[in-house]
């Protein structure tokens, strides 16, 4: 990364460049199968709840956010607390230049950091880009849904993907300490 290139903790007050970011992405692609960009606040909402809970990293570039990743929860029964699911969004022009790994490099250390044990995404296909990115970052596919989301005029699939987060094995038996 380049001297100006800095990840750090997201702050409710990044909401509006988060969404300035992920704006195009609801609105013009199939990466997310959200259909209405949210607002700002929907956004802090987001951030506030990921904080809390998992975490929610930017990329910022000469003082600018020009990226972000997060985990939040993947499934709300109680038995899935050590997973968390995982999503990456650059600004325009930001692909290929190491902003995707950066972030989810950092986020991937400060999930693992409060015990979560596996990281999963979910990609709609088909986005070589990403998948290009996930299977450089140790993810493995699992599995696809097939014609699971309807957008932009028709079906597509969602193939998943995970990797274990934190160190040593997931052993059964007694239960793991709970998620910080």
């Amino acid at each position: 990364m380049g001297e100006s290139r800095l990840v750090r903790d997201a702050t409710i007050e990044d909401a509006v460049a988060c969404a300035d970011i992920y704006a195009p992405y609801v609105r013009d692609t199939v990466v997310s199968f959200e259909l209405e960009p949210p607002t700002a606040g929907e956004m802090a909402a987001r951030i506030e709840a990921a904080l809390a809970r998992h975490a929610w990293v930017v990329l910022e570039d000469g003082g600018r956010v020009v990226g972000y990743a997060y985990g939040t929860t993947f499934n709300p029964r109680a038995a899935y607390d050590w997973a968390a699911s995982v999503s990456v969004y650059t600004g325009t022009g930001r692909r290929r230049t190491g902003a995707g790994r950066a972030l989810y490099a950092a986020l991937l250390d400060r999930l693992a950091g409060r015990g979560l044990r596996t990281a999963l995404a979910g990609v709609a296909l088909p986005n070589d880009a990403s998948i290009g990115l996930h299977t450089a970052m140790g993810f493995e596919p699992v599995g696809t849904y097939r014609r699971v989301g309807w957008k932009l005029g028709r079906w597509h699939d969602v193939t998943w993907l995970q990797r274990p987060l934190g160190d040593g094995p997931v052993q059964d038996g007694a239960p793991p300490a709970p998620p910080k």
